[in-house]
């Protein structure tokens, strides 16, 4: 176990935010999260639990602790049924070496979710999602270990309250406890995959592909991600910085007859989603900067460290892209980072 004080976290943020945290501690096992929940008192505060740092802005040193977990491995254990099995998985496992895994061996569930950075553990805090899918459609169990009493815990997917980008670890579970594994439950058999989301379906005719395996979809998205998305490590970036906003629909129709060209996604009969990317280039901020950050000129949605920024820097061009939206469109875009 790592117990070490005025600690950088310059590694462990993807933005390449120069920050250090008076204590950080890094648990490899479900015992010694146990015991960091020992060491951890009423009056280490704050307290600031992280992946990958790969949704993690830091605007200043984090006067407090910052817990990470390395518990690595996975086993495959039974499921309900012949049709599905159970991976469980360390919570310090990357995410997409994970999803390579299910690919390889045939495993259905997490293909459109492949190359989303970040690690197993924050993957079932924040519900990371994209194409069409969320990590909630295939997650089974969450393990834990409780912060106040050292309790080893288990949660059920419907125990967590998934929602979009959202769980009651982001919300009145936050900071209660540390997640040691993850059960994601995913399909023995081919099935139909989920290919109309984006341009999946365009990028596959272009190659001339009408049933794609798990791989070629995976190869396809690793793709298209690659062509929006900047290496961190030559553009520090956490990826999507806002969500896309859900409006409700007498909005959406009053936008769409000013925009018939906007794009949309049905939620319900009340609710439309709105990309938040298509938001933001309509205002001209693609591919413009604000002093040393920018919006990369492939994909408005995310913001870049064009060199030596600060996490105040980024703040403030967020702000700005907030002002320029709602003025335009009367829809306030949220941040999906999380901002310390």
């Amino acid at each position: 176990m790592r117990d070490s004080y005025d600690y950088s976290l310059l590694c462990h943020n993807t933005f390449g935010i120069e920050a250090k945290c008076s204590r950080f501690l890094e648990y490899s096992s479900v015992e010694e999260a146990q015991h960091v929940a020992d060491l951890l008192h009423a009056e280490d505060k704050p307290l600031l639990i992280i992946g990958g740092g790969s949704n993690l802005l830091l605007t200043d040193d984090f006067k407090g602790v910052v817990v990470h977990s390395t518990i690595k491995g996975y086993e495959v254990l039974p499921a309900d049924d012949d049709d599905h099995l159970l991976l469980r998985v360390g919570s310090g496992e990357v995410w997409d070496d994970i999803v390579a895994l299910c690919v390889k061996q045939g495993w259905q569930g997490a293909e459109n979710l492949s190359l989303i950075p970040g690690e197993v553990g924050a993957s079932a805090v924040q519900n990371i999602g994209a194409y069409g899918s969320e990590v909630s459609h295939i997650i089974y169990k969450v393990e834990a270990v409780e912060l106040a009493t050292g309790k080893i815990c288990e949660f059920n997917v419907d125990d967590c309250q998934y929602g979009y980008r959202q769980s009651r670890f982001k919300a009145d579970w936050k900071n209660r406890f540390l997640i040691t594994h993850v059960t994601y439950c995913l399909s023995r058999h081919d099935g139909p995959l989920n290919i109309d989301y984006g341009n999946i379906r365009a990028e596959l005719e272009r190659r001339q592909i009408e049933y794609p395996t798990l791989q070629q979809l995976r190869d396809v998205i690793i793709d298209i991600r690659n062509y929006k998305l900047p290496d961190p490590k030559v553009l520090g970036n956490a990826g999507s910085f806002f969500m896309n906003p859900v409006v409700e629909r007498k909005q959406y129709e009053q936008l769409l007859s000013q925009y018939p060209q906007m794009p949309h996604y049905f939620i319900d009969e009340q609710h439309e989603k709105i990309p938040a990317g298509w938001l933001i280039e309509q205002t001209g901020w693609k591919g413009r900067s604000l002093g040393p950050v920018g919006v990369h000129d492939r994909q408005a949605l995310v913001l870049v460290n064009l060199g030596g920024a600060k996490g105040a820097d980024v703040v403030r061009l967020c702000q700005q892209i907030q002002k320029d939206v709602f003025e335009r469109f009367g829809i306030l875009i949220k941040p999906e980072v999380n901002i310390v």
